[in-house]
């Protein structure tokens, strides 16, 4: 243990096998000790933040994913679509304020045509243009492909042309074939995710990538997920941000207890190190909570993630925290956790062209 430690110190590169030795005997103090000074090479005092907005258009969903709070299926209690007019009405609704990207996932909707998806995207693109759409994850993606009878690629490439910026994380959750056979079997392959999420950097879109844990998976399968995303990334070095995401027990047949303060800070800094060619790791204060995503900034996270107005997916499961923060409270949890806030883009270039204006006359998002 103490070999790994101090190779990790030099700068060595972890294999996968070490990876799991730390994660399974190193102390959580110690572990820690090393993602915060991983980070720190990279990013200093720096705790990034954007302005943003989520915008989930619909919750109808055609998968049964066993940790999902989230969908309904049509006909159910608090089902809903919003229409590309709806959407960008959402969006056009806080044109008085300065948000940075939106945000856009839903479920798998089986009665929506390919068209919607298209016309979503400009429709909110026309409604905010200084605005990135950060849209569809790779489920989304490989679902609009094989029900409207078009490649992957051409998907992406008309997404983008109608206006896509970005691609988020999400549906990655676990990669382990066994795994997604009990967790979601209708969704698609993590190689698939994987072949997408390839396809979308060749293009020159950029992308986030997740891996949900806390539920019935070992280190060994973390280890496993972490490794293929590290490989995907030294051929293709399309990936921004790597988001540990924490699965919330409620309101979903898992059943799975969840996780701990400890393993969560654990699992931020193996990240760290173990990614040594992701630039990013986010602390998702909407799933983690305020302070443990605070104490994450020092154990190799360096994205507090946004103001979000509306987290909906995580709060439909239990999540407690906040559904969303005004930049003042944003700012206020990296301060109080010791580092420097940082406005950021879409793509990590912090915003230059203003200053922050703690009384600026915004309206807040939610209650914090």
């Amino acid at each position: 243990m103490q070999r790994i430690i101090d190779a990790v110190r030099g700068g060595a590169r972890l294999e996968a096998e070490q990876a799991l030795e730390l994660a399974l005997g190193c102390d959580v103090h110690t572990l820690g000790e090393l993602g915060g000074a991983a980070r720190a090479r990279r990013h200093g005092r720096k705790a990034f933040y954007v302005y943003n907005q989520h915008l989930n258009y619909t919750n109808i969903c055609a998968n049964a994913c066993r940790f999902c709070a989230f969908s309904k299926r049509a006909g159910d209690q608090g089902a809903y679509t919003h229409t590309p007019e709806q959407a960008a009405a959402l969006v056009a609704q806080r044109a008085d304020e300065p948000i940075r990207e939106v945000h856009i996932v839903g479920g798998l909707n089986p009665d929506l045509p390919y068209e919607y998806y298209l016309e979503l995207v400009s429709r909110v693109k026309a409604a905010r243009p200084g605005l990135r759409v950060k849209a569809f994850t790779a489920v989304e993606v490989a679902y609009l492909a094989g029900r409207y009878g078009r490649t992957r690629a051409r998907v992406l490439e008309e997404l983008r042309a109608a206006g896509l910026d970005a691609l988020p994380g999400g549906g990655a959750e676990v990669f382990s074939p066994a795994l997604r056979q009990r967790l979601c079997p209708e969704k698609l392959p993590g190689k698939d995710w994987l072949e997408i999420h390839a396809l979308a950097h060749g293009m020159g879109l950029r992308t986030n990538c997740t891996l949900l844990f806390g539920h019935v998976e070992t280190w060994a399968d973390r280890v496993e997920h972490l490794a293929a995303l590290r490989e995907l990334q030294d051929r293709t070095g399309g990936f921004l941000c790597f988001i540990p995401l924490q699965y919330q027990p409620g309101n979903n047949e898992l059943g799975a207890p969840g996780t701990d303060g400890q393993d969560y800070l654990k699992m931020i800094a193996l990240s760290r190190l173990f990614l040594d060619n992701v630039p990013h790791i986010k602390a998702y204060w909407a799933f983690s909570g305020i302070k443990p995503a605070q104490l994450a900034l020092a154990a190799g996270a360096d994205d507090f993630d946004g103001t979000l107005i509306e987290e909906k997916v995580g709060h439909a499961a239990g999540a407690s925290s906040p559904k969303g923060l005004t930049v003042a409270r944003l700012r206020e949890a990296i301060e109080q956790a010791g580092f420097t806030p940082v406005e950021r883009d879409t793509f990590f270039e912090a915003v230059q062209d203003r200053k922050f204006r703690c009384n600026s006359g915004l309206r807040p998002m939610l209650p914090v």
